[in-house]
């Protein structure tokens, strides 16, 4: 199969969408199809290039003169290359692939990563729509896209070429520590988890909160932890490339998202063995396997969010009871997984 992936970049800024990109190229390639990903380039560019995948730079910001050349750029490749499956990951991308779509017999799949995103349905046009979550299939079809075209392929990071070939760095961090790996935007939950941590500090002396990522809302999260009595417990450790050292020297790993498609750091959390809290929104109780790999709590919830922490760092036996949990079942969370029910997806689209 000929497949081109359409997004905006490839760069490694912990971008949840162009890793699944990413992964899914790098795995087609090396599964035998002729792959191609169009993007104005990033750090991700030598990865694909070993892994067999074609890069071709195409700027498509929203102005006006850059998304013609993008149209043009885009015809000429699908053109020439004899493209099967167009699989537009971004808004832009699809709309660009929708222009062109029309009379083409190549076909078009969107992955809706953001279904919380109002802008999400404005790709129902696409022949399949992949969702990230059947929450998400759930969701959607209820905003008018069409059922019928809507897949659901949960995310899978488990034997990645992409993790495999992040710098693994190595870290030394208080304990217990609590960890999460997440953007520093207000549905991620952060002024929830840093609110559950003052309930919990005083308690636990020795406790420390480390916050990896980095995002538009860090200063205001930065402002609400220094007015805490215990302030320099709390710290925030900006963007890593490979957040794995986190993960594996982590006592409870949290995740408070008030919003969560299929974040791919919690099968990433599972594969490190962590004792996992998430709150139950969109696709996390599906990668938790139901609340089976991992403690779930309502969104929002400070108090409830605190007392699971509390309860994983006063009772060791049930810290390594959910350890254990994480690291159970993990085959199904493989990208090789998530590659053959994508590879399903096209091939469902082809033979429309």
């Amino acid at each position: 199969m000929r497949i081109l992936h359409v997004l905006n970049h490839v760069d490694r800024v912990g971008n949840g969408i162009v890793h699944v990109a990413v992964d899914l190229a790098c795995v087609q390639a090396r599964e035998g199809h002729d792959v191609w990903v169009a993007s104005v380039g990033g750090a991700y560019e030598g990865l694909l290039a070993r892994h067999g995948v074609r890069h071709v730079r195409i700027d498509q910001a929203r102005r006006p003169l850059t998304l013609w050349r993008a149209a043009r750029a885009l015809r000429a490749l699908l053109r020439d290359e004899r493209i099967d499956i167009v699989h537009a990951h971004m808004v832009t991308a699809y709309l660009l692939a929708r222009v062109l779509r029309v009379g083409a017999k190549w076909r078009l799949v969107a992955s809706v990563h953001n279904e919380w995103q109002r802008s999400s349905t404005l790709m129902g046009g696409a022949d399949r729509v992949i969702t990230m979550s059947e929450d998400a299939v759930t969701r959607l079809s209820a905003r008018g896209m069409p059922r019928d075209r809507l897949r659901a392929v949960r995310n899978g990071t488990v034997g990645s070429p992409r993790l495999a070939d992040a710098p693994q760095d190595a870290v030394q961090l208080s304990q217990p520590a609590i960890v999460t790996v997440a953007g520093m935007y207000e549905r991620k939950g952060i002024a929830d988890l840093i609110a559950a941590y003052d309930l919990i500090a005083a308690g636990h002396p020795t406790a420390h909160l480390y916050l990896v990522g980095d995002g538009p809302d860090r200063a205001r999260f930065e402002a609400q932890a220094r007015a805490l009595v215990a302030h320099d417990r709390i710290h925030f450790e900006g963007f890593r490339a490979s957040p794995r050292a986190y993960l594996r020297a982590a006592r409870v790993f949290v995740l408070a998202s008030h919003a969560e498609p299929g974040g791919l750091v919690l099968p990433e959390a599972r594969d490190c063995g962590c004792a996992i809290i998430a709150t139950a929104v969109d696709g996390s109780p599906e990668l938790l396997d139901g609340g089976r790999a991992g403690v779930l709590v309502p969104p929002r919830d400070a108090a409830a969010l605190g007392a699971a922490i509390t309860r994983l760092l006063d009772d060791a036996a049930e810290c390594d009871r959910w350890r254990t949990a994480a690291g159970t079942n993990l085959e199904w969370l493989r990208i090789e997984r998530q590659h053959e029910e994508t590879l399903a997806v096209y091939r469902d689209a082809l033979a429309r």
